[in-house]
């Protein structure tokens, strides 16, 4: 059993509760402490603790603190009234006129000695515990994810905003509504990234599609209905993430108080910001009277690859005294994030410094990799570590949380996704990132099928049901869930990608924006997506340039199909996907790019929840067409020699983190050098011409 631990205000009840159902053998469920809070018509309404199981049911436990059981009967109505008022606005959850769900409510009071009275109102200690609750059955747990959806405030989140017109069973559009109408459970992970809330700092990593957006929604939502007086921000960087957390959080917050959101308690901010839209950097230097620095005045100042980082290190060094503002910050996509932002979080914030962070190492769009906490907040006067991750305590809230399920990537897709990342299969060359700590595999998802995770040792890694749900794959072919196009010319391309539009919404029953279009470059997405848009206009169809044509904070729009720069993509999730001039991402002049360009076709592929079209153009498309093919070879499986520490470090040092005219720089070197070997194949230069200390230098270099 499953034990998730919230804020409560009977910390030994709870605890011997705990402990009892703990000794269960083989009891499946989860025991929630501080949780759930569901909204009455007089508020939030929080429970001591909620026993969800399979074969239970609901149990909710009042809890008894002291020596005194007071009005318990009072207690126990109240709280079985205000249970059964919840579950009965759901239909799945109803047989006929009578509630489906099982109730029970316990009063379990610990230091109580109990008499064998016949009272109706179930009152317990410690040592009969364990028999009262297995007394209890019911007999319709094939409703249990229902029950579970509802308890969890998850029943809005994979609902459409419209009502789809489904004439074929099997189409696309029927898929895609069985896919979005299926229940989503939280997994044990996702409930203590919800619930488990630490007087300090707490780092969420997941991999993409493993719900940390939404966990940082339902986080925000208990945090404000637990304390609503408290200042709470929720910061990102991609712009177009704060629609989807207005509707997430605003729902969210309804499930748990039955009212709307204080706005003025919740504040959804752009990390950067301007003076025409809020942000955490800009709103602290306006609380300081620093001057504001802007993208253009941050690279003049800083360099490039550095504006960001510099601007929030620049006005934390310049204010001698921090006012702190929030008494707690969540923050999204840190992976896209300068350290020395996250710092300047953390410097706003009340004692204990409430700051937690999310982040998926491979979305990353920069080279930069998020360092370790003990390294990102620094030390103190003394040389100690100002934030340092303790090893978890049972009864205590987990300071670092990893979600290793998926619940958008079907296993083909994203399994793809992180071979082509990587370069598992790549020819030639081989690997062009790993991760620095070979556990992390298993710690989002991945299982050793044969070989070890050894450093130089052969290994083949899976992903089972467990970890990427089949009901993600199971609704189409493997070959209709991911495909690679290489064509013969953009305009082939175009007229492909058109086509097979067109065909979704005429024949598909796909609706606009089920639909997204990606491409890698964020630099020339307009440039390049026009002539298809154009079409697709022709033929009555409109689209959207995410953040160009529309407000920067909206990503999707009724009847509308989203073109997109990767950059805008992020957090956002389609179930058709296609991904345009994705040649661009098979290989790049200068080897330090490569992780760049890979993460980013990554990162495009898992925003599909459904379908995915990978596209492109020439011999580069080609490469990765055949590059895909082994992968699909190896049943998406990933196989390969793990690196050794000489290997890994000479990965690093191709990745490091270069500016843009640093990286122009070493491509004209690179092109001087490459020009030089050319004209010695040629015969135009003969290696006698080449000055002979020049000559053994070259021997010397090459020969290591």
């Amino acid at each position: 059993m499953d034990t998730v631990w919230g804020s409560t205000t009977k910390p030994e009840s709870a605890r011997r509760l705990a402990e009892t159902l703990a000794a269960l053998d083989d009891e499946k469920g989860t025991l929630y402490i501080g949780y759930p809070i569901i909204g009455t018509p007089e508020g939030a309404f929080p429970f001591d603790a909620l026993l969800l199981s399979p074969t239970r049911g609901a149990i909710a436990f009042d809890l008894v603190e002291g020596k005194e059981l007071g009005a318990y009967q009072e207690r126990q109505d109240d709280l079985y009234a205000k249970l059964t008022s919840k579950l009965l606005q759901y239909p799945n959850l109803m047989k006929r006129r009578e509630l489906a769900a099982k109730i029970e409510v316990i009063t379990f009071a610990p230091s109580v000695t109990i008499d064998d009275s016949k009272d109706d109102y179930l009152v317990v200690n410690s040592a009969d515990l364990t028999n009262e609750v297995q007394k209890i059955e019911w007999e319709h747990h094939e409703r249990f994810p229902a029950l579970a959806a509802a308890i969890q405030s998850l029943t809005t989140v994979r609902k459409t905003k419209r009502k789809r017109s489904i004439a074929n069973d099997n189409s696309r559009g029927a898929k895609l509504h069985r896919l979005n109408e299926s229940i989503a459970n939280l997994d044990e992970n996702q409930n203590a990234a919800v619930v488990e809330t630490v007087d300090g700092v707490q780092r969420i990593r997941g991999l993409a599609g493993s719900g940390k957006t939404i966990v940082l929604a339902l986080k925000v939502a208990y945090l404000h209905a637990q304390n609503p007086d408290w200042q709470i921000a929720i910061t990102f960087n991609t712009r177009s993430l704060k629609g989807q957390f207005e509707r997430l959080i605003t729902s969210f917050v309804f499930e748990q108080t039955s009212e709307e959101p204080d706005w003025s308690k919740i504040r959804i901010l752009h990390s950067w910001g301007s003076p025409r839209s809020e942000g955490i950097y800009f709103n602290f230097v306006k609380a300081n009277g620093l001057p504001y620095r802007d993208f253009r005045s941050a690279q003049s100042t800083f360099g490039e690859g550095k504006e960001f980082s510099g601007a929030c290190e620049e006005a934390v060094l310049a204010t001698k005294n921090i006012e702190p503002v929030y008494d707690a910050i969540l923050l999204d996509e840190a992976q896209d994030l300068p350290a020395s932002f996250i710092r300047l979080c953390y410097s706003i914030l009340h004692a204990p410094h409430r700051l937690v962070y999310a982040y998926d190492e491979l979305q990353s769009l920069t080279n930069a990799s998020l360092p370790g906490p003990e390294e990102l907040f620094g030390s103190d006067a003394n040389g100690n570590p100002i934030v340092e991750f303790t090893p978890t305590v049972p009864g205590q809230p987990r300071q670092d949380i990893i979600l290793e399920k998926c619940y958008r990537n079907s296993r083909p897709v994203l399994a793809t996704a992180h071979a082509l990342g990587f370069g598992v299969y790549r020819e030639p060359g081989g690997l062009i990132q790993i991760f620095e700590q070979n556990q992390l595999w298993e710690d989002v998802g991945y299982r050793v099928r044969e070989g070890t995770l050894a450093d130089g040792e052969y290994v083949s890694l899976h992903r089972t049901s467990e970890t990427s749900p089949l009901f993600l794959e199971n609704h189409s072919p493997v070959s209709d869930l991911i495909q690679f196009k290489a064509f013969d010319s953009r305009k082939d391309q175009d007229d492909w990608l058109v086509e097979q539009i067109l065909n979704n919404l005429r024949e598909d029953e796909l609706l606009p924006e089920d639909i997204v279009v990606i491409n890698p470059d964020p630099f020339r997405t307009r440039k390049v997506v026009g002539e298809a848009r154009a079409r697709l206009m022709s033929e009555g169809v409109n689209s959207s340039l995410a953040g160009i044509s529309t407000s920067p904070d909206v990503f999707f729009e009724r009847d509308v199909v989203t073109f997109t720069g990767i950059f805008r993509a992020k957090g956002n999730e389609a179930g058709m996907v296609y991904i345009v001039n994705a040649d661009d991402c098979f290989d790049a002049a200068l080897p330090g790019t490569r992780a760049i360009i890979r993460n980013r076709l990554f990162t495009a592929i898992t925003r599909s929840k459904a379908w995915v079209r990978v596209l492109g153009v020439g011999k580069e498309m080609r490469g990765l067409c055949e590059e895909f093919e082994r992968v699909k070879n190896h049943q998406f499986r990933l196989d390969f020699v793990y690196p050794d520490e000489e290997t890994k470090k000479a990965l690093k040092i191709v990745n490091r983190d270069l500016t843009r005219s640093e990286r122009q720089r070493v491509d004209a070197k690179v092109s001087d050098l490459q020009g030089v070997i050319e004209a010695l194949e040629g015969g135009d230069v003969k290696v006698e011409d080449l000055p002979e200390e020049l000559r053994e230098r070259l021997k010397a270099m090459f020969s290591k």
